[in-house]
């Protein structure tokens, strides 16, 4: 089953970065990892030198390769944070709008839906030259959530989106979601989460333009829904790349 908040399923490449990473870390054992990264990334496998790979033989090629981290790519056109090339495989990242960077191997994986489910293709990739952690990505949140709740008070969210104005309120309230995800640690965790939540406020808000307000206050409403949107993809690259860890590794599959 997806993982779910409100509307919003935790990306596919974000999930399995997390795994990846505590694994990777010593922090996750081989079978939690192989079980969170089928989950994401479909039962259809990884395709290496024509090769279809289980996710269990996926990590033992991780390991010989000697891959020392994963980072994650969520690029969307003008924005391809945590791609750095070469131009192929950021094209295919971009069409996929999501990707993996296998740092230490020149690799990366992207994803492909077929009929049958998707395949995660390995393909060659360099490491970007640079990611946002978590404390950073924390913080540019906020502060676009700061923002962007201030402009739709001022444009009056309740009269065109009750849905995306009791979101808002949502977003004040404390939390006891639970996700089975491999984060790192508990701030990556509230990171999470929080990401998840300012998606599901844009998801709502955008729906639709408000038949009730003026062309100029829609762009205003559309602009500043952009900029939390942007904040927010930017905190789950985050913490799919975050190689913190817990001080029990168990607890990296309860995200409170």
């Amino acid at each position: 089953m997806p993982i779910v908040c409100g509307v919003t399923e935790v990306p596919r490449a974000v999930r399995a970065g997390c795994a990846l990473n505590e694994w990777l870390g010593g922090r996750l054992d081989a079978d939690a990892a192989i079980a969170q990264v089928g989950h994401a990334c479909s039962t259809i496998g990884f395709v290496l030198d024509t090769e279809v790979l289980t996710s269990a033989l996926m990590l033992r090629e991780l390991r010989r390769r000697g891959t020392t981290r994963v980072t994650v790519s969520l690029p969307v056109p003008g924005d391809l944070q945590g791609l750095g090339g070469p131009a192929r495989f950021n094209v295919l990242a971009l069409e996929a709008g999501e990707a993996l960077v296998l740092h230490g191997c020149d690799l990366g994986i992207v994803p492909e839906q077929g009929p049958d489910g998707v395949v995660w293709h390995v393909i060659p990739a360099q490491p970007p030259s640079y990611v946002p952690d978590v404390d950073a990505a924390a913080r540019d949140l906020r502060q676009a959530l700061l923002g962007t709740t201030e402009e739709l008070a001022a444009l009056g969210v309740a009269s065109w989106s009750p849905d995306a104005a009791d979101a808002l309120l949502d977003l004040r309230a404390p939390r006891r979601d639970r996700l089975d995800v491999a984060v790192g640690s508990p701030e990556a965790a509230a990171l999470l989460l929080s990401a998840l939540r300012c998606r599901q406020v844009v998801a709502l808000a955008l729906r639709d333009d408000g038949g009730a307000v003026t062309g100029g206050e829609a762009d205003r409403r559309r602009r500043a829904l952009t900029r939390l949107n942007a904040a927010a993809r930017a905190a789950l690259v985050a913490v799919g790349s975050s190689t913190g860890f817990l001080d029990n590794p168990a607890d990296g599959l309860a995200a409170r």
